[in-house]
């Protein structure tokens, strides 16, 4: 598989410098290969995983080195406490880097006795920018195959598939499962199965409690589970009293955009997975800035609004053709006039402005992103 330079690489020796760094991110999506790029021998590389490794740690006994890398610590029960010790006592001689999936970053979502001593920062699957992708034809590849390595480096449309099935059951059994005891773990692969075709909407949760056939709450705590074992992410919409716009309808996205058929769909969630990864790197750097949609109750939506301070920056609407200017972009356009518009598609060539907004294809707008 081919060695890439991934776009976490400087803000992570940067964060080095002051704390320690977690890694946290998707399964699969790279974070050992990244964590080991920057290690000078495998000494500095502790998986719990591997029981060797796993004695040298609950021995505490960690190699000679200045840079330590702890993959899948997460797992240990007492892991904290082993991470806040080796921070406390080395915190001077060593650089300590923490990676592992979403259990690692259930920190945002309670109570952290680490706090204060390390940056938690998120590597998210690959997009047009990091691959340094400029061409119609790179968009595509990625588009059609996966955001993930190992599925889009085959460069095969098989093989991605198997993969994405294989990798939905992983999320269910080995992630899932082993945070949220499920007595009927059916009902939340069948959730799983049912979610891609809904992307392109707000989600209706009173329609999923029909479809599963569990109760709204458990609905609401299965997909608070699946976002933070990154599953799916969400984005809400964005509120402005004068828009009259719906407050608390969120759509819904997932990271392995090979799960949606449609195509139209599975461009919208291309570019939602293109922005949220630009938007979470922004946030993990300190930056108030968010992803969200418009939908007002007269029935006009934009696909997404890029907000910085609570202020929208960007505005994009999404086609699958080069079709004429969405009337949605000129009335936004007119009350946010400071904030770029654009409207973006996945087939066709053409390029130009017209009442303030910008057209053009979706890869030369997304080269511009991380």
């Amino acid at each position: 598989m081919p060695q890439i330079k991934r776009y976490i690489e400087k803000q992570v020796i940067s964060d080095l410098k002051e704390k320690m760094v977690f890694v946290s991110g998707p399964r699969q999506v790279g974070k050992t290969t990244f964590a080991k790029s920057l290690i000078k021998n495998d000494k500095s590389y502790l998986n719990w995983d591997y029981y060797e490794h796993r004695e040298m740690i609950l021995k505490n006994r960690l190699p000679l080195a200045d840079f330590l890398v702890f993959d899948e610590i997460h797992k240990y029960k007492n892991w904290r406490n082993f991470i806040k010790g080796i921070y406390d006592v080395y915190k001077d001689k060593k650089k300590i880097l923490v990676t592992g999936s979403g259990r690692l970053d259930v920190l945002r979502y309670g109570g952290d006795s680490l706090q204060g001593r390390y940056h938690m920062i998120r590597l998210m699957p690959l997009t047009l920018a990091e691959l340094k992708a400029k061409t119609k034809k790179e968009f595509k590849e990625l588009f059609e195959l996966s955001p993930f390595p190992e599925p889009f480096f085959s460069s095969a449309k098989a093989k991605a598939e198997r993969w994405s099935k294989e990798y939905r059951q992983r999320i269910v059994y080995e992630e899932i499962n082993n945070i949220e005891k499920i007595s009927d773990i059916s009902k939340l692969e069948l959730l799983l199965i049912r979610l891609p075709e809904l992307v392109g909407s707000p989600l209706s949760l009173n329609a999923l409690v029909k479809d599963i056939g569990v109760s709204h709450k458990t609905i609401t705590r299965w997909l608070n589970v699946i976002e933070r074992m990154y599953g799916v992410f969400r984005i809400a919409p964005f509120g402005v009293s004068f828009l009259r716009s719906v407050k608390k309808e969120q759509k819904y996205y997932h990271y392995d955009y090979n799960l949606i058929k449609e195509n139209s769909f599975r461009f919208e969630n291309f570019v939602a997975l293109h922005l949220h990864k630009y938007v979470c790197f922004e946030q993990d750097k300190g930056k108030e800035i968010n992803l969200k949609y418009l939908r007002d109750v007269e029935g006009r939506e934009i696909d997404f609004v890029i907000t910085e301070n609570d202020k929208p920056k960007m505005f994009i609407e999404c086609k699958w053709g080069d079709v004429e200017l969405s009337k949605n972009l000129k009335y936004i356009k007119k009350r946010f006039p400071e904030a770029e518009c654009y409207q973006i598609y996945a087939e066709g060539d053409k390029e130009y402005e017209e009442s303030g907004v910008i057209l053009i294809p979706a890869y030369k707008l997304l080269q511009r992103f991380v």
